[in-house]
């Protein structure tokens, strides 16, 4: 009763977190178009609530058919992975062509069942088009509720079904089946009550096709994802504690690391699960503070494979935490690699990484990934990342980016005892957690031509050598820029009188910057004046006691090269 209870409680969770919210205006239009035409009498409210419960129906079981068994089908027929879900975009043009032209819905009504000519026109009750809406709906939702969803996804991934595992994706389903339906009535009852609706229903049947397909483009491109990111997790203080009453276990070797990659990505921690056997290290161009290593010879050692980058600001806060748990745990069996791959191209100098792995402390051995080989060996996304793998060579945590550092030394540890139950290991460390809190902070802004997403001002930005007049005050989150400017893929090169404006959100500000020179940095009526010199590398620019929205204007001499702003 407690696992259908927990599952039911994170379906529900599931059905109003933020990864569902793309999904709601497709549901609401869906059951709001029923299939009388314009000039009709309004179809049966009772054949409209049908085709409302039969697309969160149709939804819910793809859904969790998919999330349960899709893997090990896919796996059986030798099929790659991402195959469902071009299938699920592709029904869902289908399906959002077939509502804007009914010979074309007529059709594939008929290829879901055998219905006499009189109940399949465009004029019909739709009920069994409604259901294939949810069909293909179900198979690229993907919420990200935490816990349970992930237990699910990790069983079906890796083999380990069980009758708990069915319990719970039972009662998953039901829960998230009602926010999903009192949305899906919700629309029914707005074409019931507003006359409008009910006469120009080929309107409004067409405005929900165009929704449909304007969804599956989203989703093609990710910009539903990239929406949801900017969305902070409501959700989340509610399920986190949920993780222990939903752990199912799985047998070694048999996960996926993509799996655990999706989980971490979307802020779940599932804990020590399997993700897989740890790839080798591949097409390292040079090692630093040791031989070269294979993955191979550290059997029976604990491993942490961590990617950085040596002027992400994001890395620069997780490495002491990371040099601390080498240097403690290091006599028990523990090994690091930190993999260097380069986010800019000043980054592939072996000697600016040995530089700036000396002023972070880092005595820890660094692979030199500069052509992102052993990157994509384990199809990583993200600045830090890391990979802790046991000492049979199975990776078993993932994490990315920063933060949760006690949760991730208590995994180590507890992997370390298990290859060594004998051994007593020291305290765990101390250090202070640096991660930032205010989930409204700007977000990390580039400003080469090639990334940059934030410009606010009013001249082109495109490559090339021009000047600049844009001295006026930026909009939230953007910034200006005034005086000559060389811009290239990377960077922007400052030329006589360069300034930018920057307008943002955060407690500190770090501009990322190279050359010979000095930048001044303007700001409530204070200036002051930072040297610069040698390899880029991130400079502070702003420090205050608490996150909040400030504008500032930083001038930067001739020379200097600017690559990014980050926040804390």
């Amino acid at each position: 009763m407690t696992l259908l209870l927990v599952g039911f409680v994170g379906g529900i969770l599931a059905g109003i977190s933020p990864c569902v919210l793309p999904v709601l205006p497709v549901v609401l239009m869906g059951s709001a178009a029923s299939s009388s035409g314009d000039g009709a009498a309004p179809a049966d409210n009772n054949a409209g609530r049908l085709r409302a419960v039969l697309i969160v129906a149709g939804m819910t079981v793809s859904f969790a058919l998919i999330t349960l068994f899709g893997t090990l089908l896919l796996a059986a027929l030798h099929l790659p992975s991402s195959l469902l879900r071009w299938l699920g975009l592709g029904a869902l043009v289908f399906v959002g062509l077939a509502m804007i032209f009914p010979p074309l819905e007529q059709f594939l009504e008929r290829l879901f069942a055998r219905i006499p000519q009189r109940q399949v026109t465009a004029q019909g009750s739709g009920a069994l088009g409604g259901f294939i809406l949810g069909l293909a709906l179900g198979a690229v939702f993907v919420p990200c509720a935490g816990p349970v969803l992930a237990a699910i996804a990790v069983a079906g991934a890796t083999g380990t079904i069980g009758t708990e595992t069915v319990l719970l994706t039972v009662a998953f389903a039901a829960g998230v089946s009602i926010p999903l339906l009192i949305v899906a009535l919700a629309g029914n009852k707005l074409a019931d009550r507003v006359r409008g609706l009910q006469r120009r229903q080929r309107v409004v049947r067409g405005v929900a096709g165009a929704l449909v397909i304007a969804l599956a483009i989203a989703l093609t491109f990710d910009v539903t994802g990239a929406i949801q990111r900017r969305i902070p997790d409501y959700t989340r203080a509610i399920s986190d504690p949920l993780q222990s009453h939903v752990n199912v276990p799985v047998a070694a070797g048999n996960g996926t690391l993509r799996t655990c990659q999706e989980a971490a990505f979307n802020g779940r921690d599932d804990g020590l699960a399997d993700c897989g056997r740890a790839p080798e290290f591949t097409g390292i161009a040079q090692w630093q503070n040791s031989p070269p290593m294979r993955m191979a010879d550290l059997r029976g050692k604990v491993v942490l494979v961590d990617f950085w980058a040596y002027s992400c600001i994001n890395c620069q806060r997780s490495l002491p935490h990371v040099q601390a748990w080498w240097k403690r745990y290091e006599p028990f069996g523990l090994r690091v690699v930190g993999v260097h791959t380069p986010e800019y191209a000043f980054e592939h100098n072996a000697a600016n990484v040995a530089s700036g792995a000396a002023r972070l402390g880092l005595t820890f051995p660094v692979a030199i990934d500069n052509d992102y080989r052993t990157w994509k060996a384990y199809q990583n996304v993200a600045w830090p990342a890391d990979y802790l793998v046991d000492a049979t060579g199975v990776i078993r945590h993932v994490s990315l980016g920063e933060g949760r550092y006690d949760r991730k030394e208590g995994y180590l540890r507890a992997l370390l005892t298990a290859a060594n139950p004998g051994a007593k290991l020291p305290a765990a460390t101390d250090l202070p957690d640096h991660t930032p809190t205010d989930r409204q902070r700007t977000p990390e802004t580039f400003l080469g031509v090639e990334k940059q997403q934030s410009y606010g001002g009013t001249g082109p930005y495109t490559a090339g050598t021009r000047t600049y007049s844009d001295a006026a005050g930026a909009a939230p989150n953007t910034y200006r820029l005034d005086g000559a400017w060389t811009l290239t893929t990377d960077g922007i090169a400052a030329g006589p009188g360069a300034r930018i404006t920057l307008a943002y959100r955060a407690s500190d500000v770090y501009l990322n910057v190279g050359g010979t020179g000095t930048v001044t940095v303007t700001e409530a009526g204070t200036t002051r004046t930072i040297a610069v010199s040698g390899a880029p590398n991130i400079r502070t620019v702003a420090n205050h006691q608490v996150s909040e929205a400030a504008t500032m204007t930083i001038a930067l001499s001739p020379g200097l090269t600017a690559y990014s702003f980050t926040f804390g």
